[in-house]
């Protein structure tokens, strides 16, 4: 299915308004996750929306939560966002460092409690928006683990993102990089599931510890694990991120003990710098553009159309799913149209209103 992402929006939003969402969470919650599709990173798009339903449900996602200020040192600021959707709780928090690193030049945000944070670029534009350069350091806590550790054999810790953001240049657009720091997320792996296709090479092993392209053993009673990106250089991110993340916000890591639901709990550490700071605003501006200039200017290997940086690939994708639709597989919408069922939005309306 190609559905346009204001149908797909619409669709969101009435299904989190039905869910007990207020006007204000449901909009930023559908725009939020559909951006992401538009993004091109459909593992944390609308798929995410039965999760969502689901952990109300249980009582694991809090409807109308907003982010709480529990310690204020200065340019430190220890937030709580008392298991409220991360897609609001993401935001007030980045509001809060903003200003905080706009008066101090720069401040460190540590985030706990929050529900799943969904695409951590999402921050690092909102923080690039505002002229500001930012690093984010996440994990999961309450979720049973998802990745295996370099060189073991079975999952120790989950895909914990990565993500630089730095603001645009008179001569570029932001720089984001923003990346789950296992070979793929776990969302990609979902979405193979649903149309039945194989996993990426490389980013499985089964329960045995062997390389699979079987998404299905992340599905099974006894699963298998994702592998860190760049073998041992990615596993040592991950770990620096748990430790960052989880520890330095006072969270708590992805340990046993805390690992029995399957709850996305996300902390994160984010740093946030203002430029202008530095006092060298131009020189920095001019680096930036003189290196980019310098890096696409390499000659595109075989099968390759043109040298990208980071943020490029998300701008492409906005560009051709905004003209083109978004695309949706029939497990996913299946699952969506279900979820819709379970709050009260018959099927025929949300197969109406994507049509």
């Amino acid at each position: 299915m190609l559905i346009s992402a204001d149908k797909l929006t619409d669709i969101t939003r009435s299904i989190c308004l039905k869910a007990g969402s207020e006007a204000a969470e449901a909009n930023k919650v559908a725009r939020n996750l559909v951006e992401a599709n538009l993004a091109g990173h459909d593992s944390h798009g609308v798929g995410m929306v039965p999760t969502y339903i689901d952990s109300i449900e249980r009582g694991r996602l809090q409807p109308n939560q907003h982010a709480s200020v529990i310690s204020d040192n200065g340019a430190i600021l220890v937030v709580d966002g008392n298991r409220g959707y991360g897609q609001v709780i993401g935001e007030e928090t980045m509001d809060l460092g903003i200003e905080r690193a706009k008066n101090q030049g720069m401040a460190l945000i540590a985030l706990r409690n929050s529900h799943h944070l969904g695409r951590i670029g999402a921050w690092g534009e909102q923080c690039a928006a505002a002229g500001l350069v930012s690093i984010h350091y996440v994990n999961v806590m309450g979720h049973r683990p998802l990745v295996a550790p370099f060189g073991g054999s079975d999952a120790r810790f989950t895909t914990n993102p990565y993500c630089t953001a730095l603001p645009a240049t008179d001569g570029n657009p932001p720089v984001i990089l923003d990346m789950a720091t296992s070979k793929v997320a776990m969302g990609k792996i979902r979405v193979a599931y649903n149309k039945g296709v194989d996993a990426p090479e490389g980013a499985l092993i089964d329960p045995d510890g062997n390389p699979t392209l079987d998404p299905g053993v992340m599905f099974q009673e006894t699963r298998g694990a994702l592998r860190s990106v760049g073998e041992h250089k990615g596993y040592g991110l991950a770990f620096i991120c748990e430790l960052l993340a989880g520890a330095l916000t006072g969270g708590g890591t992805c340990l046993p003990e805390r690992s029995t639901e399957e709850i996305i709990v996300n902390n994160m550490l984010s740093i946030l710098i203002d430029p202008t700071a530095t006092g060298n605003a131009e020189g920095y501006a001019r680096e930036i553009d003189a290196m980019t200039a310098h890096v696409k200017a390499s000659p595109p290997a075989p099968g390759v159309e043109a040298v990208m940086v980071p943020g490029d690939p998300e701008r492409k994708s906005r560009a051709e799913r905004g003209a083109n639709g978004i695309p949706v597989d029939d497990r996913t919408w299946e699952e969506i149209v279900e979820t819709a069922g379970k709050v009260g939005i018959a099927a025929d309306e949300v197969n109406a209103a994507a049509a």
